[in-house]
Order: structure tokens, then sequence, then C-alpha cells
């Protein structure tokens, strides 16, 4: 057999997140017969993934963390890693504050180089400033041009670019049967948990500023003066998980919120929710409410600052964030949430989130492109 085509994708660090996690469920999936991914992240820690990546065939290279001192360094770097590893001929790249700067190398190693788009915003202060202006030739810097929702896309390559043919819209596929309701993992999970009989209100996200964890612990308040057997499941890690702790405590929520940290059974955790709230300021797609509906959960996020792409279902409400949290705790209580969890499975297929689809074009694509930058 032939060796497989080995695509280089390159990350900040492969924890946790919306944009690694499609990865890995593309990685997982793939015919690594034909297809390897290996991995050039910006750190020298060890991330969640890394042992799956290895046991999975992959490798994973480093390189320093772009600070704007370090830029002739930073390019030193990646001419050197092009130098002497020359069995790639595909680059995706999945940093986009210094992506014109890797991806342009790797164009004149004569390697096919992808850029994607995964979010709608490079967040506030100086630093943003700054990605904002190395983002900008990027859409000249790359061949082809992903994003994970048109939102995503028109942000950071403009409105022209996603007209043309090299631009394409990759959905964030999970695997689908993983979070289909069912009611054994439930009653296992909130028996864990200690919460069979109370209402649980649930989020997934990383601690970071655009998952506004702040205001969804506002709404929780609200919630628990109207319901005081409201319990808040939060699932991830971050920066900002000690301002959150010191904000629960502050309003005397200790004993009624569980904070779960980083987890390997997210969808397992869906299963033991009443509601999932997402008020995030902005999303690049907000793959955590896909897979909310996948388990049948009726589901709360921001009007205008979550992609339109995420209504898969009717399972999901919209509600502005320049409503109060009251007004979206009253909105919450006020449904009627003993619902019937159904099998979304149609719902997945149709609107092109199961990774099955998603894995059969990724494939023909990375393979296609190989044999014209061999």
């Amino acid at each position: 057999m032939t060796e497989p085509i080995r695509v280089l994708q390159v990350f900040a660090q492969m924890n946790r997140g919306g944009a690694e996690t499609m990865i890995m469920n593309l990685y997982r999936n793939i015919d690594r017969r034909k297809i390897q991914f290996d991995f050039m992240v910006h750190t020298d820690e060890k991330c969640a993934f890394d042992d799956e990546i290895t046991q999975l065939g992959g490798k994973i290279y480093r390189v320093p963390r772009y600070n704007g001192k370090n830029h002739f360094s930073y390019k030193k770097a990646w001419n050197h890693f092009f130098k002497y590893h020359l069995d790639y001929k595909v680059i995706h790249g999945h940093v986009r504050s210094t992506a014109s700067i890797y991806l342009g190398i790797a164009k004149k190693c004569r390697l096919c180089a992808i850029a994607h788009s995964h979010s709608v915003s490079s967040g506030k202060g100086i630093s943003a400033l700054i990605k904002n202006v190395f983002q900008l030739p990027l859409k000249y810097s790359a061949d082809y041009l992903f994003a994970c929702s048109m939102e995503a896309g028109e942000w950071l390559y403009g409105k022209k670019a996603v007209k043309k043919d090299n631009f394409f819209i990759i959905k964030n596929a999970i695997i689908a049967e993983d979070f289909f309701f069912n009611q054994e993992i439930r009653d296992e999970i909130r028996k864990d948990l200690k919460v069979e009989n109370k209402f649980v209100i649930g989020h997934v996200g990383r601690f970071n500023e655009p998952k506004n964890h702040s205001f969804l612990i506002d709404i929780f308040k609200f919630i628990v003066e109207k319901n005081e057997n409201s319990i808040l499941l939060l699932v991830g890690d971050g920066l900002l998980r000690q301002d959150i702790e010191n904000k629960i405590k502050d309003y005397g929520l200790t004993d009624k919120v569980i904070l779960l940290g980083t987890r390997e059974d997210v969808s397992r955790l869906y299963q033991a929710m009443d509601v999932f709230v997402f008020p995030s300021m902005y999303e690049g797609l907000g793959i955590a409410l896909i897979e909310a509906q996948a388990t049948g959960l009726m589901s709360y996020a921001s009007l205008s600052a979550v992609p339109d792409e995420t209504r898969i279902s009717n399972l999901v409400k919209y509600i502005p964030l320049s409503e109060s949290a009251k007004f979206w705790a009253d909105n919450i209580i006020k449904d009627n949430h003993f619902y019937n969890r159904v099998n979304t499975h149609e719902v997945l297929e149709q609107s092109g989130y199961d990774i099955k689809q998603s894995v059969k074009w990724i494939e023909e694509f990375y393979l296609k492109v190989s044999k014209s930058h061999g």
C-alpha cells in the first residue's frame, strides 16, 4: 500500500474547544490509510488531545507562540520546518492571527494552503487590533478559504471573497450517535451528580469572555429566585473560571452550581440537562448548540450573536443580549420543560452536521488538492 497523504493541521493548542473538537471528529472518522493528520501547535504544554493524536498515528510539532518581538525567529522556525519536512502537500491553518505568515511560507514551499475561520471577532484591545491587521492579507495568502459559517467567512475574508469558488463552508459536524438521547444514560448521570429531582440548566464552553459566563450566572440567579430546585452545570475550563467562581460565591449560589471542568464525556452530560443556555457575545458557529439539539434539549441562545446556521431544529429560542438577565430567566422558567426528548438523527443529516457527510467531503478534497501540489 502507498503511504497516506499527511496533512498538517495548525492550532494554538489541542485542548477541548470547538475547532479542535471538530478536527478530532474528522480525524477519528477519516480513512487514515489514505490521509493522516499531523499537528503544529504553539505551546510546549501537554494538551487534552495529545495522547489520542499519537495513538491515531499523528505527529505533534511545536513552534513558539508569536508575540511580535519574535517575528523573525517565528518565520525562521517555519522555514526550518518545511526545509526538513518535505513530505507535506497540504497545510490547514486554524490559527488565523499569524496564518498569513505561515501559509505564505508554506505556499513558497509548494504546499496547498488552507485558511479556516472559526470566529467572528478578535476580541478587544490592542492585541485584537494587531490581529485584525495581520489577518488582512489572509484571503490572498491561502489557496482555499474555509469557514464554519457564512458569518465567520464574511468577517475574516470579506463579502467578495466568499462568493468565489475557492471558499467553502465546512460544517462543525459531530458524531451523531454519540449524542442521541438515552434515558438510561440520563438517569445514570443525574444519579452520579446527585441531581435526580432537580431542574438542571446546562452550559458547555470555555471560561473566556465571548461565552459570557458572568451574564449566565445573572440569569441563573433569577431562575433560582423562581425555582429553588434549580441546578446549573458548567462544563469547561479557562482563564476566567476563578472570576466566575467568585461571582457564584458572592451570589450565594455555591451549592447550586456544579463546575465540572474539562470532560471527555460531554455527550453524556447533555443527557442530564433539562435546558441548555448559550448567551454568547459572539460565535463563529457555536457547536455546543448543535450538540444540545442533537440530544433533544430545549435551548436558549443569543439572537444575532449566534449564527443562524445553528437553527437546525425547533428546539432553540433566540433571545437578544440587550434583554435583561431577568427576561432570559423568565422565558426559561415559563416554558414547559416536561417535553419528550426526540431522536434528531434526521435533522442532523438534513442540516449537514452528521460527521459521515463531512468526512467524505474533506477526504475527497484533501486527496484532490494534494495531487495538484505534487
